[in-house]
């Protein structure tokens, strides 16, 4: 992935997506997305936790963290925002190695329900190829996780 400030339109088998019906409203779910202290909670795979250095909500900013795996090691990790509109969607590019573009979309299906869109794409069928068996279930533990985020927002 380029450092581009262009969205990806993906490329057949350049994308894994992601998606759920969530039952809370599409301003939980984004605030959970879009709020460092909530995102941290759930952000990565089960046993991951995270330190955020830096979580820059707009056009051009920048999110940085590291994410400590199970396994004691740190990955850290470095994005740019690209596109944002509030409660609907943003893009980010993950510009840290495995280099790919985040689509993350919300829908509002009734006040109480939203659809949840994320879509990890790849400038190449190559790129995506090689991290699709794994990201698949760990994107899977990622919804998890901020499923039981969203249950104690919403308490």
């Amino acid at each position: 992935m380029e450092a581009s400030n262009k969205i990806i339109d993906p490329a057949p088998g350049c994308e894994i997506v992601t998606s759920r019906i969530i039952n809370v409203s599409r301003a939980l779910v984004y605030k959970a997305w879009t709020n460092p202290v909530h995102l941290k909670k759930w952000w990565g795979p089960n046993g991951f936790t995270n330190t955020f250095h830096e979580f820059d909500l707009r056009e051009g900013g920048k999110w940085s963290f590291i994410m400590h795996g199970p396994d004691k090691r740190n990955y850290p990790n470095e994005s740019t925002f690209l596109k944002i509109i509030e409660n609907e969607f943003f893009v980010f590019n993950h510009i840290s190695p495995p280099k790919f573009q985040v689509h993350a979309i919300f829908k509002e299906i009734t006040a109480d329900k939203t659809g949840l869109i994320f879509k990890m794409v790849f400038n190449t069928e190559e790129e995506c190829t090689k991290l699709r068996a794994f990201v698949t279930d760990k994107n899977e533990e990622n919804m998890d996780r901020l499923e039981a985020e969203l249950l104690s927002m919403s308490l």
